[in-house]
């Protein structure tokens, strides 16, 4: 699914010469690469403060943490994700509000927002799905007419961009915080675990990063409970390395995608990815919609072959066992989605020959 050895392999001495400096600089926590980096993706966002962290689920668990929400408010997200993202809310005491899915772009049908509103709604954690983004200007509407904080979900789709009121953003940096990972088959991933948080509220800002590092500003001397999460100074140099690359390297995703696109349009049974006009799609994910298929079933023909294929996902949130003391709502279209979608390998190394190889056995399935 994600060739990470091939992706390494081609910029090794890079990579070695990074890992080497944080070992001989015994610079393990924090240090000159952690702010390095801080300060580089700030410049690549364009946004005035990024906090790394240890992992992307801790990303949005401190930025929740940090809104000082009363206990048990209620936070309206997409039924159709990771479980980190709805686990987040609940960790903090709050109540995850699950809202089913557009159908085409998987995530949050922004027309079903307000209806899910209650009196005890603080915020609006939408998820931007494979790399596709949530309706940003539909929700940040809904958000400024409802007194909502916007927490966006990017652990999927780091770099990619978005046309809000004319003006081109990354994503990440429209709503009040923006959350990602860098776990390693992410488009910018590192090679362990990592992740970030973004905001341009200078005052949330102190807040995240006091959270992130045991509740202090000053070593020793902590105001606030927090926990301990940092990335680390091996991490933070890879992903510096990468950084540098990150549009090359979406750039490559959507070459891939564009390959798919072409030799799967004519299987009628198939709907690919579908493109929106607001936002490029950096493709974390090329999944693709069946229709009178089972994805099991195609999953174990495309394994016969050699194929590696995975179902993301194969339970939406509402029928998730620890979720269900929130009392969910039934969700038809993630209900459908997790039946019928599929993800084909999607990686910054992937050859044109390669897809023809998949698309051609895909031909070769009988449904």
């Amino acid at each position: 699914m994600v060739d990470l050895v091939g992706q390494y392999e081609a910029r090794k001495s890079e990579f070695d010469a990074a890992i080497s400096s944080v070992i001989h600089q015994a610079a393990f926590i924090n240090g000159p690469e952690v702010d390095a980096f801080q300060k580089e993706l700030e410049e690549y966002l364009e946004v005035k403060h990024v906090i790394p962290c240890a992992n992307g689920t801790d990303a949005l668990t401190i930025a929740l943490w940090a809104l000082d929400l009363p206990p048990g408010s209620e936070i309206i997200t997409s039924d159709f994700t990771f479980i980190a993202t709805a686990e987040a809310i609940a960790r903090v005491g709050l109540v995850p509000v699950l809202v089913d899915i557009n159908p085409h772009t998987f995530t949050i049908n922004t027309s079903l927002i307000e209806q899910a509103i209650t009196p005890r709604t603080k915020a609006i954690m939408p998820v931007h799905l494979f790399g596709q983004a949530a309706n940003m200007n539909h929700i940040m509407e809904i958000a400024e007419r409802h007194n909502l904080y916007v927490i966006e979900d990017c652990a999927q789709c780091f770099g990619a961009n978005y046309i809000v009121k004319g003006e081109q953003k990354k994503l990440g940096t429209i709503g009040t915080i923006g959350c990602t990972s860098f776990f390693p088959s992410k488009n910018l991933g590192c090679f362990g675990d990592g992740g970030a948080i973004f905001t341009n509220d200078s005052e949330l800002a102190v807040i995240i990063k006091k959270i992130a590092n045991h509740g202090s500003q000053k070593k020793y001397y902590h105001s606030i409970i927090g926990v301990n999460s940092r990335l680390d100074g091996i991490q933070a140099a890879i992903l510096r390395v990468k950084l540098k690359y990150i549009d090359i390297y979406n750039a490559s995703r959507q070459q891939a995608a564009q390959w798919y696109n072409q030799r799967l349009k004519y299987i009628n049974w198939i709907t690919t990815p579908q493109l929106e006009p607001y936002s490029t799609h950096v493709y974390h994910q090329y999944t693709i919609i069946l229709q009178d298929v089972s994805n099991t079933e195609l999953q174990s023909f495309l394994q016969t072959h050699g194929i590696p294929s995975m179902i993301y996902y194969p339970v939406p949130m509402h029928k998730q066992e620890a979720l269900q003391i929130f009392n969910p709502q039934q969700c038809p279209h993630s209900e459908f989605a997790s039946k019928h979608v599929l993800s084909l390998p999607m990686h910054t190394e992937l050859t044109e020959s390669q897809v023809d190889f998949i698309c051609n056995c895909i031909t070769l399935f009988k449904p």
